[in-house]
């Protein structure tokens, strides 16, 4: 999963950063509004974590501009204006979430697992097609009732495939999902992660449709 982080403040965009990747999504960081626009403008993103005192635009024009295009990408505020106005304003601009600076790690990634599953249309804390089912907050996958825990990269991969099982993901689609900015991408860093992962899970957890991608079946 890819997040598009937009903070001006290099501390808070370091910490936020490196706990995104330690938790498993490719996240890029922009420090400016015009900056985040012209992003969205090229890359696919799950959602993004938006800063409001931005240089070059406001953080509350970049949301205004995106839903003004139809973009419904989830978008989290985080921003250290505290006021009801603000936060009320930030909501009816079209934000998913409103988070208050100073916040726990932990308690901005939960926001982020929720608001992901909301715009999927999926409100169980877990994701599944019936067959596989995948908690987010643990990294673990279930499959007959047997938990594995799966490396960083196997989890980033399959929770992109089951937040629409029966879709197909193509490679490059699932190398955005799965490297941020600078991360360099092997040749065969998929086929590599899904041999990997139908060892774990068995051989026809995974199905490629020849010449066009990979998905996960929607079970019975």
């Amino acid at each position: 999963m890819r997040i598009l982080l937009v903070e001006d403040d290099a501390m808070i965009g370091e910490a936020i950063s490196q706990a995104l990747k330690d938790a498993c999504y490719a996240v890029d960081w922009v420090r400016d509004g015009q900056s985040a626009l012209s992003t969205v403008h090229r890359q696919h993103y799950d959602a993004m974590l938006l800063d409001l005192g931005l240089p070059h635009k406001d953080g509350l024009e970049v949301l205004r501009v995106l839903r003004a295009n139809k973009n419904s990408m989830p978008i989290l505020i985080v921003s250290a204006r505290d006021a009801i106005e603000d936060r009320i304003q930030g909501l009816d601009s079209g934000a998913d979430d409103y988070i208050l600076k100073p916040f726990e790690m932990a308690e901005l990634l939960a926001r982020i697992r929720v608001t992901v599953r909301r715009n999927a249309g999926v409100a169980a804390p877990t994701l599944s097609n019936g067959i596989l089912s995948l908690d987010p907050a643990s990294r673990e996958v279930t499959i007959k009732g047997v938990a594995t825990q799966l490396s960083a990269r196997e989890f980033s991969l399959l929770q992109a495939l089951l937040i629409r099982p029966g879709a197909i993901l193509s490679r490059v689609e699932l190398e955005d999902r799965i490297y941020g900015w600078n991360e360099e991408v092997e040749s065969n860093a998929v086929e590599f992660l899904i041999h990997s992962l139908r060892k774990k899970l068995g051989s026809s957890t995974i199905k490629n449709v020849r010449g066009v991608g990979w998905l996960v079946s929607k079970g019975e």
